[in-house]
């Protein structure tokens, strides 16, 4: 015979005791605790106390049921077994410096660290010091794309990036990583010189994404000016291997950019890749919740803030053994100047491809997009109220979406993630628009002002064929739809606007175009555009009919 639970032998010895709980009585404003508590003490029996700052009356009841129904009752709140749990607090004895993890309420979804699947985030940067204790085990692949040694970091940036991300986490030992699932995949892309070639970097992305990095860490930024052609660094190929890992199933989150590396500080604009579509661009907070001049702004491309100022990491052991005082320990505070209050949108970009890295890591099925709107739909809003004088209410150009929530975010992850899109990344016209087949079709997909404006596909119409199209785009917003001739490639490129054939341009979110005849045979292009604040899920569709020879 299996043995009884304890609570139940209890309740059979003691029946009328064992299964009474404590009860709080609210106590309306109008009324009189002390006649509430009279009124209770009737009903039960049993002595009831009051506490007159939380207006609540306070008793033990064989039930709720008996305490139903009392005058001047606003609640009944069983307190038996309502308790709170302090969250996990790692052992490793330097968390204490970082400030950064309580900020972004790093552990607080758990008591314990639980047992998560792992994910691999890729740090292109400098590289790691592979021997440094923190990293024992960590490191899934690791590869140098400008010579050296991929396991060698004389520059520090990388080693530090890493141990905000995957430093081992409650080993008694150094600091704590946020992303305790983590395995790291290291490229190394950074010249003595402290340049980092762009087909450096695009090579490493790829490399990365083949080697099964579900984030992609870019603590880097190139200058970015709409204003000035002349300095701005916009690569293709960068670009391109940024979409190669958004349809792999990657994140990439990159840093907004410094404006001490910019042409003037604060810099208007967040730098690449930060600012290509399906990238996280992640801006800087202080501690004191302030935007520090150095994090570039943006109105757009500027999604999430983390902290990014007096951030204490892990340095390379052969820059600490360098300073005798330090001896044989690699931490910040022992390192360079420039490391021992260390700050930057690099250090900010860390802690949010963490955060992504134990979102995959709880809910591996979802997609890039999906983890992108969990990281920024539930970020904290940053407000004069927190500390940002200049920030404004809801999403702003300081601190995008708001302040990184670890916890927020995981809680969402289960079950809040939005539909995935199974079309991206179609940004544009050429090759990247996916082709639409069939006499009619009805797809549904989705599209973000501040990321995803530009959806493009690909139609194949014969001479004289006609084609009419509609489109239901996210409710309350503006949305656009056009049609390209053959041959268009860049539908924003100014010299490709003599290649639009029609267009619905009214404003709401209903657009039609009807019976465009096509003039030759070849792959025409639906473009959908969100062009008003907000984001959400459209339907496309179109219906294709050859008209009589003449």
């Amino acid at each position: 015979m299996r043995a009884l639970p304890v609570f139940l032998v209890l309740a059979l010895l003691l029946p009328g005791t064992a299964l009474a709980g404590r009860f709080a009585i609210g106590v309306d404003e109008g009324a009189s605790l002390e006649d509430v508590a009279a009124l209770v003490e009737a009903r039960t029996g049993a002595r009831a106390t009051v506490d007159e700052g939380l207006r609540a009356v306070f008793v033990s009841a064989p039930s709720a049921a008996v305490l139903e129904d009392l005058g001047g009752v606003e609640y009944v709140e069983a307190l038996t077994g309502l308790t709170r749990q302090l969250a996990f607090t790692p052992n490793d004895p330097l968390y204490s410096r970082q400030w950064h993890l309580p900020a972004v309420r790093a552990f607080d979804s758990w008591l314990q660290l639980p047992t998560l699947l792992s994910t691999r985030v890729a740090v292109i940067d400098s590289g790691i010091d592979g021997k440094h204790p923190e990293f024992r085990g960590r490191v899934a692949a690791a590869q140098s794309f400008v010579g050296g040694s991929p396991w060698e970091d004389t520059q520090g940036h990388g080693t530090f990036v890493a141990g905000e991300i995957a430093a081992a986490t409650g080993n008694a030992q150094g600091i704590a990583g946020l992303a305790f699932p983590a395995q790291l995949v290291i490229a190394k892309v950074t010249r003595g010189d402290r340049n980092i070639p762009v087909e450096a970097e695009a090579k490493a992305i790829r490399w990365a994404v083949d080697r099964g990095a579900r984030v992609i860490n870019l603590s880097l930024a190139g200058v970015r000016d709409p204003d000035d052609s002349r300095r701005d660094s916009y690569s293709k190929l960068e670009a391109a291997a940024v979409a190669y890992a958004h349809r792999n199933g990657a994140l990439v989150v990159a840093a907004v950019g410094n404006g001490d590396q910019m042409p003037q500080m604060p810099w208007p604009f967040a730098g690449w890749p930060a600012a290509l579509p399906h990238v996280v661009g992640v801006s800087a907070l202080a501690r004191d919740g302030d935007v520090p001049n150095f994090s570039n702004r943006d109105p757009f491309y500027n999604d999430i803030a983390a902290p990014g100022d007096d951030i204490y990491s892990t340095l390379p052991r052969s820059v600490t053994e360098a300073r005798p005082s330090c001896a044989n320990q690699g931490y910040s505070d022992c390192g360079p100047f420039e490391y021992r209050r260390a700050e930057g949108t690099s250090f900010a970009a860390p802690l949010v491809s963490a955060a992504a890295a134990l979102i995959l890591s709880t809910k591996p099925g979802l997609k890039p997009d999906q983890v992108s709107a969990l990281l920024t739909r539930t970020a904290f809003d940053v407000t004069p109220a927190t500390g940002c004088s200049r920030c404004r209410q809801e999403r702003d150009q300081l601190t995008g979406w708001g302040r990184l929530n670890v916890a927020e975010s995981l809680s969402y992850a289960p079950f809040g993630a939005p539909p995935a899109d199974r079309y991206e990344t179609n940004d544009d016209a050429g090759a990247s628009a996916p082709r639409l087949y069939g006499n009619r079709k009805q797809i549904t997909a989705t599209i973000d002002f501040w990321d995803d404006q530009i959806d493009v596909y690909s139609v194949r119409l014969e001479k004289g064929e006609k084609i009419s199209a509609t489109l239901r785009g996210p409710a309350g917003h503006d949305s656009n739809l056009l049609l390209w001739k053959p041959g268009t490639t860049e539908v924003e490129d100014p010299a490709m606007q003599k290649r639009r054939a029609a267009q619905s341009l009214k404003p709401g979110s209903l657009e039609s175009i009807r019976s465009y005849r096509a003039p030759v045979a070849g792959w025409y292009f639906l473009e959908v555009k969100i062009s008003s604040p907000g984001s959400g899920t459209y339907v496309l569709g179109f219906t294709k009919r050859k008209t009589a020879k003449r």
